[in-house]
């Protein structure tokens, strides 16, 4: 049976071996209109992602079998869920744990015995984040988050990759919090990386900045 994407709502995969925490997830996220897919280990939860994409997976990090840690690698290994965020459950607070739940390529943890409205808040803004990209890297006249293909050269003013970056979502128009959705970062974070761009360029407004890097475009378009 081939599976659809809902037209409306966000899809989300729930990966855990205890009933009760499915029962609890599935309720909240189908209240809030989400559609629910479900799966009780990462074998499962493998299969079922080789058939569908889902905007989000919350992901509980102690199941028998192929652990969380590693089923989220995994998932990071395959094209089609790349780039879909992974939310941890997880009891485990410890400092290795959570790092070793951010290494295996998951976004985010909520801690054991969950709470339903912050989990659907930490997915709410993960989806957001990631629509985001998705809608950044598909748009005609975006840059991706690296560098836009054509960019102008600014290697001699010496910025950073981040603010590189930030600049370049400037000159597309884009406010600080705008930003720091697409970045993931805060919008004081976006501000603190302006203002040591304004120093390295030599300007003072982002509209100057903007405008230095609409010239340089417009200069090397006339070399053509």
């Amino acid at each position: 049976m081939t599976w659809t994407k809902p037209e409306h709502g966000n899809t989300v995969l729930i990966v855990d071996d205890v009933p009760e925490n499915l029962a609890v997830l599935s309720d909240a996220l189908d209240e809030a209109g989400h559609t629910v897919l479900v799966a009780t280990d990462g074998t499962s939860a493998l299969e079922r992602l080789a058939r569908i994409t889902p905007d989000l997976i919350l992901l509980d990090a102690v199941m028998p079998g192929i652990d969380g840690f590693e089923t989220c690698r995994r998932m990071k290994g395959m094209e089609a869920s790349r780039d879909v965020p992974v939310v941890f459950m997880t009891g485990l607070t410890e400092t290795e744990h959570v790092v070793r739940g951010f290494e295996a390529g998951g976004v985010d943890y909520v801690t054991k015995p969950l709470r339903p409205a912050e989990v659907l808040a930490r997915i709410a803004s993960h989806i957001r984040h990631a629509q985001l990209l998705r809608q950044a890297r598909s748009s005609n006249d975006a840059a991706p988050a690296q560098a836009e293909p054509g960019a102008p050269d600014l290697a001699h003013y010496a910025l950073t990759p981040r603010q590189l970056e930030v600049l370049t979502w400037i000159a597309h128009g884009k406010t600080n919090r705008d930003i720091g959705d697409i970045l993931g970062m805060s919008p004081r974070t976006v501000n603190k990386h302006l203002e040591h761009i304004y120093v390295k360029l030599g300007v003072e407004t982002r509209a100057a900045a903007a405008a230095l890097v609409a010239g340089r475009k417009m200069g090397e378009r006339a070399r053509m």
